[in-house]
């Protein structure tokens, strides 16, 4: 069997290699929950929901084997790994299991008793970024709602997956009910997404590979669940304290290399207030150390490989040639940085809306700040990209800021600072995917309604 080579990105030497599922594993292993499906679907919801919050201490008992799990095949620093990796994925198991015990599962209408069952066995493909999350977040609501789940993590990042399997078997999860198949997308991903047994396929990464997995599954009539790319923009209205809106969005930048598809990556200023806003971005921005994983004073660690940070510099060298003006960083390593994955957090000025830095997903420390005439043309700005997953509005007056983010085409904004909530849809528009995770609203996407149509009352036929 060949194996999975992983590279450690803060050295870019090998440093572990797992074994790497091949099309026929992928066969055995859907085999395996369809077989599992059935017993697990009756088990009570109440169990179910326990076995994911028992799955949660299990996890958090765990915590230093998940950072290091997470932390060498991504490179993040360890004292980062728990706040930004860990400790979302233990809330999202808590209040999926919460969800899924308040969801209504039964109701009447009419003579109708309809019903929400699960919808068979779900393929849970999940990307490198934030690999336990994105894994949890997927397994997680497909296990609540009673299916069975065949998982793939990422090629690059597999490594947490295993730990997250021994922690919801030791949880009582019955066996068979979650596979875990590390392999490659063009292998083990397109014999998952494309299997006929497979009734939900949920795949978080590119736009490019969401459009594979949803040709895939539309093959055999399944569902697709994608959350895929974003180029999400922060737009300060004239009155905004501009030091706090900025420093929001320089946090999603930097935060974890800027591999987050809801970083605000644009930054919509009045032109009015451009310089101001320029020079608090390049101070925040600039002021962001990279550094190795065991380094207790970086601030984002490389990026997860070597293909990226040519993808990464390459788009910072085309944003120069195009005209947009480098407030700080630029495509060089950082100081003392050669070995390793590592890129300099960057901010542009003056960007103009058309240039590809503005509307191509880069995908590492990279903000654009581009400047606007009045808010129609803010909103005409933010809208226009084939993105539409995160955003965020800042404004003095809270209402006038609130009724700028409902005019904006995308699946959650930030109103001035407004935290996330576990317990909201998440999801996005356009070419960022389609359904939504979290809350139950990730639970409904692996049900399917049944109507069950009972004798009507008072002698009627």
């Amino acid at each position: 069997m060949e194996g999975l080579t992983l590279i450690d990105p803060c050295t870019g030497e090998p440093f572990a290699e797992v074994p790497a599922a091949t099309a026929a594993e992928v066969e055995d292993a859907v085999a395996g929950a369809c077989r599992a499906r059935e017993s697990w679907s009756m088990v009570p919801v109440a169990e179910r929901a326990a076995v994911l919050r028992r799955a949660a201490d299990e996890l958090e008992a765990r915590t230093a084997e998940l950072a290091e799990a997470i932390t060498m095949p991504l490179g993040l620093p360890r004292h980062l790994v728990r706040a930004t990796q860990i400790a979302s994925a233990l809330t999202t198991l808590r209040t999926t299991a919460d969800a899924a015990e308040e969801l209504a599962w039964e109701e009447r209408v009419g003579n109708s008793l309809v019903r929400r069952e699960p919808a068979g066995v779900a393929a849970a493909i999940a990307p490198w970024n934030y690999p336990l999350m994105q894994s949890v977040n997927k397994v997680a609501p497909a296990l609540a709602a009673g299916c069975a789940v065949v998982l793939k993590p990422s090629e690059l990042t597999p490594l947490d997956s295993f730990v997250l399997a021994d922690a919801l078997a030791a949880a009582g999860l019955p066996g068979g009910v979650l596979q875990v198949v590390a392999g490659t997308g063009p292998e083990a991903g397109e014999a998952l997404a494309g299997h006929p047994a497979v009734d939900v396929v949920s795949f978080t990464g590119s736009t490019a590979v969401g459009r594979r997995v949803a040709a895939l599954a539309a093959g055999n009539v399944a569902r697709s669940l994608l959350e895929l790319g974003g180029k999400s923009a922060s737009i300060l209205l004239d009155d905004a304290d501009v030091p706090a809106a900025v420093a929001h969005c320089a946090r999603t930048v930097v935060g974890n290399s800027g591999q987050t598809c809801t970083a605000l990556t644009r930054l919509l200023v009045p032109r009015s207030r451009l310089a101001e806003a320029e020079e608090c971005a390049a101070a925040l921005v600039g002021a962001a150390r990279p550094g190795h994983r065991d380094d207790p004073g970086a601030d984002l660690g490389p990026v997860i490989s070597a293909r990226q940070r040519e993808r990464v510099t390459g788009h910072i060298r085309r944003g120069a040639a195009a005209g947009a003006r480098l407030l700080t960083g630029g495509p060089d390593a950082p100081p003392g940085l050669d070995r390793g994955f590592y890129v300099r957090p960057t901010v542009f000025g003056g960007v103009d809306p058309g240039m590809a830095i503005a509307r191509e997903e880069i995908f590492g420390p990279v903000l654009c700040v581009i400047p606007y005439e009045g808010e129609e043309e803010a909103v005409r700005i933010a809208d226009d990209t084939p993105y539409g997953l995160s955003g965020a509005v800042w404004s003095a007056d809270p209402e006038r800021a609130l009724a700028v983010a409902r005019r904006l085409r995308t699946g959650q904004v930030s109103v001035n600072g407004g935290p996330f909530n576990p317990l909201a849809p998440f999801g996005g528009v356009k070419h960022s995917g389609t359904g939504r995770e979290k809350g139950r609203y990730g639970i409904e996407e692996f049900t399917e309604y049944k109507a069950i149509q009972l004798p009507l009352t008072g002698g009627g036929s």
